[in-house]
C-alpha cells in the first residue's frame, strides 16, 4: 500500500480536494470545521481506477502549522502539491516544496485547484508556466500539472489516473524487518484503551508482537491493528496503521515517538550527518547555530555542529554533527529539515549518516571527514542489504559482484546482517564460508513476500482443486516464477518454517488435507473393494475411470490408495504391495525370475506381470539381466511404487 500527501499554500483547496477525492473530510477537529482552515495533519483513504487502495495525508497549509505538515510528510510515496488557478504559486507553495525536495519524496504531481473560476485559458497557461519555474531544479521537475475542479469534478479522473500511473512505478515500501511506526496521534478510544497511528516503515506488524516505545521506557503488546477502519492481522510496511496497545495510557505516549519491536533501536541526542542549505535562505548557517530540527514526526531544537567548513552559505552543502535537546529515534539514511522558530522559516534538510556516534568531534578533521564520506556511500553491511533490495536474490558470489564489496569485507559484512535478522540463507552452507557456497541470500522483507505468495497460490489451488492432495511443485514454481537457481531452496526453506509441507512432488499448506463428502468416501470404498476381489489382475483403467470423477482419481493416486504404473496401469496400494512381496520373497531364495515366472507365481496375466517388473526396476528394487530379474541390493535411493 502506498500513502500520498499533500502540500501547498493556505487556502488553496486541499482538504476540499480530498474530501472530494475520498468522501472523507479530512478536517476532524471541530476547530477546523468551524473555521474552515486545515490545523493539523487529516487523513483519508480511496481506491484508484487501478484498484489499488491508497492512503491521504492531508497537511496545514498555514506558515503557522508547517511543523504539524512536517509531523506526516516524511513517509510518503507521492506528493500531491495543490496550486489555486486563481491565485498561483504563493510563499508556503514554494515552502512546502522545499521541504518536500529536501526530504527527497520520489515523485509528484501538482493539481491546479478551483480551475472553474478561471474562464481565460491565457491565465491558466500563465498560472501553469509559474508553476513550471518553480518546479525547476527539484526532483519535480518533470511533474505534471493537471486543472481541477473539487466543485465540477473536472480533471480528478485525470488526476487518478496520473497517480496511478506514478504508482506503477513506484519502489514497494522497504521491509528490512525492523518495523518502526513514527507516531503522530495518540489517543483513547472507550472499551479498547490506549491507540496510536502513523505510516509503518521498514517492516511488519503483527497482533500479539510485544512492542517498545522509543524514546522512553513504555513496553505494551499490540491488541489489535487497523488499516482504514479495517481490522488486520498483519500491517505492511508503506500503510497507515492504528495500534491498539495494552497496558498504556495516551498521556505516557507523544508524536514524536518511535512505536518498533524491541532489542534494536536507541534513541540518541547525536547525529551525524549531510546538510543541505536552501538557496532561498536569508544567510549563511554558523558554527554551533541554534536552529529547530524535524524528522519522521518528532521535532527537538537542536545546534548544528559544522565540521567541514566555518560557514555554509546558501545553496551550500557540508557535514554537520547535530547535537539534539531532546532524544529522538533515528536510523542512518533518515532524512531531515531544519528550520528557525524566530524566521518561522525552512533553511536546510539533509539526511543522516551515523547516529549515536562515539564522540563530538573537533572541527577540520580530515580523517573524520573521509570516515563521514565513506558512511554516507554506504558501509558494507547497507551495500550488501541495498543491493539484495534491488536484486530480491542472489548468492554470495553474485552478493559481491553486483555491491562491488571488498570480497575479504563481504562475508563479515553479510553474517552481520544475518546475525542481527536482516538477511536470511535459503540453503544449508553446512558450516563453511559463505562464498563457497550456492545458498540463495533474501532480506527478511522479500522473504515475508514469498511467504505470502507461497500460501497465497496454495489456498487459490486449494480452491480451484479441493481434494488435490497438494500443488505440483513444478506447477508451483511456474505460478511463482521462482528464480531456477533458488526454487528448490526457497521451497526447503518454507518447508523448514512450517509454512507447507511437502509429499513427494506436491506441496500443500502446513495443516491442510482434503475434506471428503459421505459420497465421496463411500465411492473410494467401493472402489478399493473392486480392486480386492479382483486380486492380482487388476479392473481395467477403463471401468475405474467410469465409476469416479477425474477428480477424486487424482485423489486416490496422490493420498497413496491407488498406484499407477507402466501403460496406465491401476493397483491399489494394498495389493500392489502383496505382488511386490511376493517377488521380494521368491528372489529372496531363488537367483532370477523371468516374465513368465512373475505371471505364473501371482496367478496373472503377462501385461500385469510385465508393468509390475518395469515398476520394481524404475525403484531399483529389481535389476533386469536379459529376460531375467535378479534382486539388487538394499539401496537408499529406492522410490514410492508409481513414481
Amino acid at each position: 500500500m502506498f500513502v500520498i500527501g499533500t502540500a501547498g499554500h493556505v487556502d488553496h483547496g486541499k482538504s476540499t480536494l480530498v474530501h472530494t477525492l475520498t468522501g472523507i473530510n479530512p478536517d476532524r477537529l471541530r476547530e477546523e470545521q468551524v473555521r474552515q482552515m486545515t490545523l493539523d495533519l487529516g487523513f483519508a483513504w480511496f481506491k484508484l481506477p487501478s484498484g489499488r487502495e491508497v492512503s491521504i495525508i492531508d497537511v496545514p497549509g498555514h506558515e503557522d502549522f508547517t511543523n504539524n505538515m512536517l509531523a506526516g510528510v516524511g513517509s510518503i510515496n507521492i506528493a500531491l502539491l495543490v496550486v489555486a488557478a486563481d491565485e498561483a504559486v504563493m510563499p508556503q507553495t514554494r515552502e512546502h516544496l522545499a521541504i518536500l525536495n529536501l526530504l527527497r519524496i520520489p515523485q509528484g504531481v501538482v493539481a491546479l485547484t478551483k480551475a472553474d473560476l478561471i474562464s481565460d485559458p491565457d491565465w491558466l497557461e500563465l498560472v501553469q508556466e509559474e508553476v513550471r519555474e518553480s518546479l525547476q531544479h527539484t526532483i519535480f521537475a518533470n511533474s505534471r500539472i493537471i486543472p481541477v475542479s473539487a466543485l465540477t469534478g473536472a480533471g480528478l479522473d485525470e488526476l487518478k489516473h496520473e497517480l496511478d500511473r506514478l504508482l506503477d512505478k513506484a519502489d514497494l515500501p522497504r521491509d528490512i524487518g525492523r518495523p518502526r511506526l513514527p507516531i503522530d496521534r495518540s489517543f483513547s478510544i472507550t472499551g479498547f484503551g490506549t491507540v496510536v497511528t502513523g505510516t509503518l516503515v521498514d517492516g511488519r506488524l503483527h497482533v500479539g508482537d510485544e512492542v517498545v516505545i522509543v524514546p522512553g521506557t513504555v513496553k505494551s503488546r499490540i491488541r489489535s491493528l487497523q488499516t482504514h477502519k479495517t481490522k488486520e492481522q498483519e500491517a505492511q510496511p508503506g500503510t497507515r496503521v492504528a495500534v491498539n496497545l495494552t497496558g498504556v495510557e495516551p498521556e505516557e505516549l507523544y508524536r514524536g515517538q518511535v512505536l518498533t519491536t524491541p532489542g534494536w533501536l536507541t534513541a540518541t541526542t547525536l547525529a551525524d550527518a549531510r546538510l543541505e542549505v536552501l538557496a532561498s535562505a536569508p544567510s549563511a548557517l554558523r558554527h554551533n547555530v541554534e536552529l529547530d530540527f524535524h524528522s519522521g514526526a518528532a521535532q527537538t531544537p537542536c545546534h548544528l555542529r559544522l565540521l567541514d567548513s566555518k560557514e555554509l552559505a546558501p545553496g551550500s552543502s557540508g557535514w554537520v554533527q547535530l547535537r539534539l535537546t531532546k532524544p529522538v529515534a533515528l536510523v542512518r539514511g533518515d532524512r531531515f529539515i531544519i528550520r528557525s522558530s524566530s524566521l518561522n522559516q525552512t533553511l536546510a534538510g539533509g539526511v543522516i549518516v551515523q547516529v549515536n556516534p562515539a564522540r563530538r568531534y573537533r572541527r577540520f578533521q580530515q580523517d573524520i571527514i573521509d570516515h563521514l564520506n565513506k558512511l554516507l556511500n554506504g558501509t558494507s553491511e547497507e551495500l550488501l542489504l541495498q543491493t539484495l533490495l534491488k536484486a530480491r536474490l542472489l548468492d554470495m558470489r553474485e552478493l559481491v559482484a553486483v555491491s562491488g564489496v571488498d570480497p575479504a569485507e563481504a562475508e563479515a559484512a553479510a553474517l552481520q546482517l544475518i546475525e542481527h535478522g536482516q538477511v536470511l540463507v535459503l540453503g544449508d552452507v553446512a558450516g563453511g564460508p559463505l562464498l563457497q557456497a550456492n545458498s540463495g541470500l533474501v532480506t527478511i522483507g522479500i522473504w515475508n513476500n514469498l511467504r505470502d505468495s507461497i500460501l497465497e497460490t496454495l489456498q487459490d489451488y486449494e480452491r480451484r482443486a479441493p481434494l488435490a492432495m497438494g500443488m505440483p511443485r513444478e506447477e508451483l514454481k511456474s505460478r511463482l516464477r521462482l528464480p531456477p537457481a533458488f526454487a528448490n531452496q526457497i521451497l526447503e526453506r518454507a518447508v523448514t518454517e512450517g509454512i507447507v509441507t511437502a509429499d513427494n512432488m506436491l506441496i500443500r499448506r502446513q495443516g491442510w488435507s482434503p475434506a471428503l463428502s459421505d459420497l465421496q468416501q463411500r465411492t473410494i470404498t467401493n472402489v478399493i473393494n473392486a480392486f480386492a476381489q479382483a486380486g492380482f489382475t487388476p479392473p481395467p483403467t477403463s471401468e475405474i475411470e467410469k465409476l469416479i470423477s477425474d477428480e477424486l482419481l487424482t485423489y486416490m493416486l496422490q493420498s497413496g490408495k491407488l498406484i499407477r504404473i507402466g501403460d496406465n496401469v491401476l493397483f491399489s496400494a494394498e495389493i500392489y504391495r502383496a505382488m511386490e512381496k511376493r517377488v521380494v520373497d521368491y528372489l529372496q531364495i531363488h537367483d532370477n525370475i523371468t516374465a513368465a515366472e512373475v505371471r505364473d507365481l501371482l496367478g496373472t496375466s503377462r501385461k500385469y506381470a510385465l508393468a509390475l517388473l518395469e515398476d520394481l526396476d524404475s525403484r531399483r528394487i529389481t535389476k533386469r539381466l536379459g529376460d531375467m530379474r535378479v534382486l539388487r541390493a538394499k539401496d537408499s535411493s529406492t522410490t514410492a511404487p508409481g513414481e
